[in-house]
């Protein structure tokens, strides 16, 4: 049998989903959990590794077992072998041809920035703070480069292992509401540091210190080296893994942000 699950996570504590030689991957620990509920090995398949430090609202596994549990039976065992900064939203029993991984056809992230002269205790872990004033526009400006299928080898890190640096963002939403900025990015997959790359160059634009055009040139010049800095982890969270109908996965947290929207969808 083939289940699904939705799960989410406060990655502050870990070194990313992925399993780890060294430190706590929350792969591991969902592994565990499932592994104590089934009575038998288990290793999940994720829709998305994220790095050290970076949320997830709507990752999405799947595992096969032989052990026979209802939904319920699966979603709270879970649960109840899980810290308190993990957790299973949903279990769905899927097709065996459904993969978390390879039948996504979309993903979505979420950078949020606190955008004042003083910092917060409260989202020190959840949002990157800038004290310097963003031009919101400059930066709408350069998302409308991005958009679309390029080579965004200049937005992957070194160690990226992806086989192509070809990837296509289909929707940019950058919201402000008060004090909070976010950028919400779709695209059918992401490199290594892609999104926290393209926020590094957004705020680079933002405060005034590069113009929108700069957001071309460094995507046409394809060097990582000539593009902005590396957004902190903290403000990043999955917040959408997208399927075919066929298989009734959940959809994710709902994007929608109160105030100013920029939507660049294709």
């Amino acid at each position: 049998m083939r289940i699904a699950l939705g799960i989410e996570y406060d990655g502050t504590a870990y070194n990313g989903w992925q399993r780890q030689k060294t430190g706590i991957g929350v792969q591991s620990l969902v592994d565990n959990a499932i592994t104590k509920v089934a009575d038998e090995p288990i290793e999940t398949v994720c829709a998305g590794r994220t790095d050290s430090g970076v949320h997830a609202s709507a990752q999405v596994v799947h595992f096969d077992s032989s052990a026979e549990r209802p939904r319920r039976g699966w979603l709270l065992g879970v649960n109840a072998c899980l810290p308190d900064d993990i957790s299973a939203n949903w279990a769905a029993f899927v097709d065996d041809e459904f993969s978390a991984r390879f039948s996504a056809t979309s993903r979505t992230y979420r950078y949020l920035i606190l955008n004042r002269r003083v910092r917060s205790a409260l989202q020190r872990n959840r949002a990157w703070w800038v004290y310097e004033p963003l031009d919101v526009q400059a930066m709408q400006q350069a998302t409308k480069t991005l958009l679309g299928k390029h080579d965004f080898s200049a937005f992957r890190a070194a160690g990226c292992q992806a086989s192509t640096p070809i990837r296509e963002i289909s929707s940019f939403q950058l919201n402000r509401t008060g004090d909070w900025l976010s950028l919400t990015v779709t695209a059918n997959a992401f490199l290594q540091h892609m999104v926290r790359n393209i926020t590094g160059l957004l705020v680079a634009i933002g405060k005034g210190d590069k113009e929108p055009a700069w957001a071309k040139s460094v995507l046409e010049g394809r060097d990582r080296t000539h593009g902005g800095i590396t957004a902190p982890p903290h403000g990043l969270t999955l917040v959408d893994v997208a399927y075919p109908e066929q298989f009734k996965i959940p959809m994710g947290s709902d994007l929608s942000v109160p105030g100013f929207v920029y939507d660049a969808s294709l």
